[in-house]
């Protein structure tokens, strides 16, 4: 990305304007829910890597979306934290840039694996038979290798178009994090492009991956339906289950936030909602995603048990 040549050097992040007291509270309730995002990602991730019981396709992916939410949650949050705790709110138009960057890039990337988790079910549940030979250890790597791949190399050419945008001021954003809409708002030179190109990028990565997760589960859905065993379609159910709600969680916040007629357009309720899919949800997944499947639980009795004996 090339330097920004502006007026402005650095950014005020508004963040939450509220009283000392509140903003303690904030403070500490982010700091609570950060700290057990990391854990619960990181627990995940160790589950995965050391249990030869998960040394499966959809556990590889999960390890690697539990990774990916504990860098993604890591690019806004200990900012957010030292602005409420300090009262510093300044940040560099290259440190605001760069964060932009990073918070997309792994955003898109969570597109993909997703949609890549879906096909992994769909394969499992429609072609049981030929799973092992289609989802075998290399297609695996190949598979989230190209979702990180194309997560950066999406966001690469609207983050260059932002960081040659000019800033003459005001510098305050009235956010948390260098989000798009506020950034062009700033902006004192025409930002149409900006607006074409993040709108296309973001119509393509999130409705596309969007309607590939979805298709994938509805054929997984009519595939269940058909099992004639209902002990057989309450445990396909119970594992798709749990995806299909993350998946809404995700796909409904951030389809709210960016897919919409006027991406430059803001409002205060973007601000409650980016705390939603960029703190809260974060939190959510591993909960729901992994640690309430029976797998992973019992993965997780044998780690404890096994630490008990040494």
């Amino acid at each position: 990305m090339s330097t920004n040549h502006s007026s402005v050097t650095n950014f005020i992040l508004l963040g939450f304007s509220l009283g000392k007291q509140t903003q303690l509270f904030l403070f500490i309730l982010f700091l609570i829910i950060y700290s057990m995002t990391l854990m619960s990602n990181l627990l995940v991730i160790t589950l995965v890597t050391f249990q030869r019981s998960l040394h499966k396709p959809m556990y590889f992916f999960i390890g690697n979306f539990s990774f990916l939410e504990m860098w993604y949650t890591t690019v806004t949050v200990p900012r957010m934290l030292k602005d409420l705790r300090t009262g510093n709110k300044t940040i560099s138009s290259i440190g605001c840039i760069s964060q932009f960057y990073f918070l997309f890039s792994l955003g898109a990337t969570q597109h993909f694996l997703l949609a890549i988790m879906a096909y992994d079910r769909f394969l499992a549940i429609c072609f049981p038979l030929r799973y092992t030979n289609l989802m075998c250890r290399s297609t695996c790597g190949q598979l989230a290798a190209a979702s990180w791949i194309a997560g950066w190399v999406s966001i690469s050419l609207p983050a260059s178009m932002m960081s040659r945008l000019v800033f003459c001021g005001p510098n305050i954003i009235d956010h948390f994090f260098c989000d798009f809409s506020p950034l062009l708002q700033l902006s004192c030179t025409d930002t149409w492009l900006n607006e074409i190109i993040f709108s296309a990028v973001a119509w393509t990565v999130i409705l596309g991956c969007f309607f590939f997760t979805f298709m994938s589960y509805i054929s997984v859905v009519t595939a269940i339906l058909r099992i004639p065993s209902s002990i057989g379609r309450q445990k396909a159910f119970s594992t798709c289950a749990s995806h299909i709600a993350v998946v809404g969680i995700f796909f409904g916040t951030v389809i709210f936030m960016y897919i919409r007629p006027k991406a430059k357009n803001s409002s205060p309720i973007d601000k409650v909602v980016s705390v939603f899919y960029s703190v809260v949800v974060p939190l959510l997944n591993p909960m729901i995603y992994s640690l309430r499947n029976k797998e992973m639980k019992n993965a997780l009795w044998k780690a404890v048990n096994k630490l008990k004996r040494t």
